[in-house]
């Protein structure tokens, strides 16, 4: 299991990265704002109008240390990484399973199954702690609990499950409005909303997707799996597919749970967020930082792996599952163990 190390997030606009020995050092013009050893960080995430020298994109490619450009407002631009790595023949059996249907919908259903567990998961947490408890929550729970019955019912073409990841999708954000029960008046949920987010809800999903989807890509391309090529998520120039294969085991259990302590736990205000003449909502600064600031801590929380039967950093657990889908892909596990939260 590979160390858990750090992602350091630059948002101070203008900021400029360079190398200094062998840490990077971040200035806001002459003033040094930061100096991190190397071998302390696995990723580089740069928001807004950050730079970066040459000479620390070539130590960072060196000791495989990404770095993401994002705009300000957390959405994805590029990533530049060094030598891939990895076994050729695992890359060579992922892309002919990537072509083969059958192959492709058994993974891409495990993935569903668990997904759709994850979200049901949220929605049983959130009844448990309601003092009233909507109808329309119940009937979400109960819908999200037939259609993992039919998931584990035989194998499913691809197209099929894909419709239902889309039908559990809406069927889970219908109810995701009853998740909020803080601060209602400035984060009200009616609809999942993407370019550009409606609302400080979908701002902040958003922008925890983005991190999730680097992080995915990161531990992806660590066990030598090529992140472009997904199962569920067709190929698509400039997407990392399999990235967001991975990704949807974490989304309700990582990113919107982020996102709904957040909001009820008022770490986070509608003051925090600004409205664009393109109609979107974005996060200010200080929600960004806040947001940031939290994951990271969520990051380092020693969680039990359900499979591996042993507590390790939430960070690790996309590494975790990076892991156990390349030794299904050799041929070292009978079926790939999604992660389904407990």
């Amino acid at each position: 299991m590979k160390k858990l190390l750090n992602t350091l997030f630059v948002t101070t606009q203008g900021a400029y990265l360079h190398r200094d020995g062998e840490a990077v050092a971040v200035r806001d013009g002459d003033r040094l704002l930061l100096r991190v050893p190397s071998h302390n960080l696995e990723s580089i995430v740069c928001l807004g109008r950050v730079s970066v020298s040459p000479p620390l994109i070539g130590m960072c490619g060196e000791r495989r240390i990404q770095i993401a450009h994002l705009t300000e407002h957390g959405e994805f631009m590029g990533r530049v990484q060094g030598p891939v790595s990895g076994n050729v023949l695992l890359r060579r059996t992922q892309y002919r399973w990537a072509d083969d249907p059958p192959k492709a919908a058994a993974i891409a259903q495990s993935i569903v199954a668990a997904k759709v567990a994850n979200s049901r998961t949220v929605l049983l947490r959130a009844r448990r702690q309601a003092q009233q408890v909507p109808e329309s929550l119940d009937s979400a729970i109960a819908r999200l609990g037939r259609i993992g019955e039919e998931l584990l019912q035989g194998d499913k073409p691809l197209e099929t499950v894909r419709a239902v990841e889309g039908e559990a999708a809406k069927c889970y954000f219908a109810a995701f409005d009853h998740l909020i029960v803080q601060q209602k008046d400035g984060f009200r949920f009616t609809g999942r909303s993407r370019r550009p987010p409606a609302d400080p809800v979908n701002a902040m999903l958003s922008f925890s997707y983005t991190l999730l989807a680097h992080e995915c890509t990161g531990a992806l391309e660590g066990v030598g799996l090529d992140p472009y090529v997904g199962f569920l998520h067709a190929d698509r120039p400039g997407r990392p597919g399999l990235a967001l294969d991975l990704m949807e085991e974490f989304r309700a259990v990582i990113a919107d749970r982020l996102v709904l302590t957040l909001i009820n736990r008022q770490q986070v205000a509608a003051g925090d967020f600004e409205s664009r003449e393109d109609g979107g909502v974005w996060m200010t600064d200080k929600a960004r930082k806040t947001l940031l600031e939290t994951w990271q801590k969520r990051k380092q929380e020693e969680v039990l792996h359900p499979f591996l039967g042993e507590s390790i950093p939430l960070g690790l657990f996309p590494h975790a599952q990076a892991l156990l889908l390349a030794r299904y892909i050799r041929g070292d596990l009978d079926a790939y163990p999604a992660l389904i939260w407990k």
